[in-house]
């Protein structure tokens, strides 16, 4: 399930404070992982964890896009090509899939830019009220009506926790409106034509946005 180059997200089982690491495999044998020294997500540091540090993995199966978590065990670090820390890999069998969807929605707010090249609406930007890889629901701004059936063009800021910035583009099909008193005015879009480099970039942003609120005891 995992191969050289897979990201993977570390966090320490028993920590007085939630932590968080990011690295990726670098060498694979039987039932050792080699990865790159982790760095801390929250002061971008590179950390080398104590042997014997018991920890929760959690990475994506870009074939399928789920979430998968194991145990394991900081077997020690070696220094030959280059720096790796080792670590237990388990059984397939104690992999545990965690996400159950084909695409899991999460409410995030992210800022997004609207418009279409064929209804001829004034171009507009506003925020999601959630997103997932295939589609979101956007926060429509007063004055802006939007049909069903509608086939715009959405730009969405991905800010992901390394720093890094996306911009995905994708074509949509407005769903439905939803207009209820005392609430903002949402439209559920659905993705029809994004690239899967960009699917892969909202994949990670939800799961990081999981993780999150997984941290916060909200999840």
């Amino acid at each position: 399930m995992l191969k050289i180059g897979d990201s993977l997200i570390l966090e320490p089982k028993y920590a007085l404070e939630p932590e968080e690491y990011r690295s990726k495999i670098l060498e694979f044998n039987g039932r050792t992982l080699f990865i790159d020294l982790p760095i801390n997500v929250s002061n971008k540091r590179t950390t080398l964890l104590a042997d014997g540090t018991q920890l929760k993995v959690t990475y994506i199966n870009n074939d399928t896009s789920s979430v998968y978590l194991f145990d394991t065990e900081v077997l020690g670090k070696v220094n030959y090509p280059i720096q790796m820390m080792q670590m237990l890999y388990p059984d397939k069998e104690e992999h545990i899939k965690i996400q159950r969807r084909e695409y899991v929605r999460i409410e995030t707010k992210t800022d997004v830019a609207i418009r279409s090249d064929v209804q001829g609406f004034i171009p507009f930007t506003t925020v999601t009220e959630d997103i997932s890889a295939g589609g979101s629901s956007i926060i429509l701004p007063p004055g802006i009506n939007l049909i069903p059936e509608m086939i715009i063009s959405i730009v969405i800021v991905i800010q992901l926790r390394t720093g890094e910035t996306h911009y995905v583009k994708a074509s949509c099909r407005v769903v439905r409106i939803i207009d209820q008193p005392e609430k903002v005015k949402t439209a559920s879009l659905q993705f029809l034509d994004i690239s899967e480099n960009d699917r892969q970039y909202i994949i990670r942003f939800v799961f990081e946005k999981q993780l999150e609120q997984r941290n916060k005891g909200i999840m």
